[in-house]
């Protein structure tokens, strides 16, 4: 017998699919709530397509009939960087009609963040400023401190990536910071009490009884993939926060300036008493060993924005010879029944096209549609070169042959960029 129906928004973000899975084994119906909830419904979930920065979804109207016979909500959706606009949409103006449209015995959790009194970032302001919201409509606040899993995504993510590097471990700063994580599947259970409880409401704090220093967390870590011992390699916070910095220009998601500010400043969560316990960080991370495919995502994690980088540089290049390399350089080349200004002008308009790559991979800009432009783009080229010039594919150090591994490392591209 269902124990009701339980609105989730961020379902398919790491901590939301876990609460997703936690609810559904409790008895719970979830409406998993999501961007793109496709593999969401293909798990079970019964789903619904909201974009929250959308100004649709920051009416109630919007939720009503979704909520009328909930019984609870669980808000794990939220930005670790962006814009002013697309903070304020996802952390205050749909959380607010989605609590406004709550039927009475509603009861909602806000999944939110420590550190975030003191901190000027935006994404401290807009954390703070959520739960202001929250708190206005009666909402349990939950303040987990660094959560980790089975799985990673993000900020976890990155230091397993951390711990596989060869050579060095490397650390912000002087790695002593100190951190308590809490087991993702630990967190859901407190969301599960919360939605029980009939005192009231308040924000409490979340975290692993055991207390780690950056350094150790991400030794523990190199352990458990049985890597060898390494020097550890302490990053100066000047050049981490640089990092961070470019990171933020290329959207490279937990390579950011707010990361590099939460690894020196350590995220340590004093646990309330109140919620259930939690089991402790060197319980957790060998409660099971580690597989083949959790060192290759550690390996790769790292390698992702090098690859981007590297196909931008391959565009970059490309572009600018397009566009500046003189007509007698490759008009020799190409044997052909045009006419020589329509294969200047074919590879002036290349150029362009290329450079426009170039930039929004540079900025990050709809990475899954770009894949799929790149790998039109050079096979494109390489069927149009095959047609117009087939003595390219002879050439001593390549010519087309080159593009057949480009091919394989665009392929690549796509499937690392698809983190969930």
């Amino acid at each position: 017998m269902s124990r009701g129906r339980v609105l989730l928004l961020g379902a398919d973000g790491f901590i939301g699919r876990h609460i997703g899975f936690a609810l559904q084994q409790a008895g719970y119906d979830v409406l998993a709530c999501a961007r793109r909830p496709e593999r969401l419904a293909r798990m079970g979930f019964e789903t619904l397509k909201a974009d929250l920065r959308n100004p649709v979804t920051h009416k109630p109207s919007f939720w009503a009939d979704h909520l009328r016979d909930a019984v609870g909500v669980v808000n794990a959706a939220g930005l670790l960087t962006g814009s002013d606009v697309r903070f304020q949409a996802v952390h205050c103006d749909a959380p607010q009609a989605v609590y406004a449209g709550m039927p009475e015995g509603c009861r909602a959790v806000l999944i939110s963040a420590v550190g975030i009194d003191e901190a000027d970032t935006a994404f401290a302001r807009y954390r703070r400023a959520g739960e202001a919201i929250a708190a206005e409509h009666n909402a349990e606040i939950l303040r987990p401190g660094l959560v980790l899993g089975d799985t990673s995504y993000g900020g976890s993510s990155l230091l397993r990536g951390l711990a596989a590097c060869p050579l060095r471990t490397p650390v912000v700063g002087d790695g002593v910071q100190p951190f308590n994580p809490i087991h993702a599947d630990d967190l859901a259970t407190m969301v599960l009490h919360l939605l029980t409880l009939d005192s009231e409401p308040q924000t409490r704090v979340a975290g692993g009884p055991e207390c780690v220093d950056q350094t150790q967390m991400i030794q523990a870590y190199r352990t458990w993939f049985g890597l060898p011992e390494v020097p550890v390699l302490r990053i100066p916070i000047a050049f981490a926060n640089l990092l961070g910095q470019v990171g933020d220009v290329m959207r490279l998601g937990p390579i950011s300036a707010t990361a590099v500010s939460q690894l020196n400043a350590g995220v340590y969560a004093p646990h309330d008493p109140s919620l259930p316990p939690a089991r402790p960080f060197s319980e957790f991370h060998r409660a099971r060993p580690a597989g083949t495919q959790d060192l290759w995502h550690a390996r790769l994690y790292l390698l992702l924005p090098i690859v981007r980088l590297t196909l931008a540089l391959l565009w970059l290049a490309s572009g600018l010879l397009g566009l500046l390399l003189p007509p007698d350089s490759f008009l020799p080349l190409i044997d052909a029944n045009l006419p020589d200004a329509a294969l200047i002008a074919l590879a002036r308009a290349g150029g362009l096209a290329d450079l426009t790559i170039a930039l929004a991979l540079l900025r990050g800009w709809r990475l899954r549609l770009m894949a799929g432009v790149q790998l039109a783009m050079v096979a494109g080229y390489t069927l149009t070169f095959t047609f117009l010039a087939p003595g390219l594919w002879l050439l001593p150090l390549g010519g087309l042959l080159k593009n057949l591994p480009i091919l394989i490392l665009l392929v690549l591209h796509l499937v690392l960029e698809d983190e969930r």
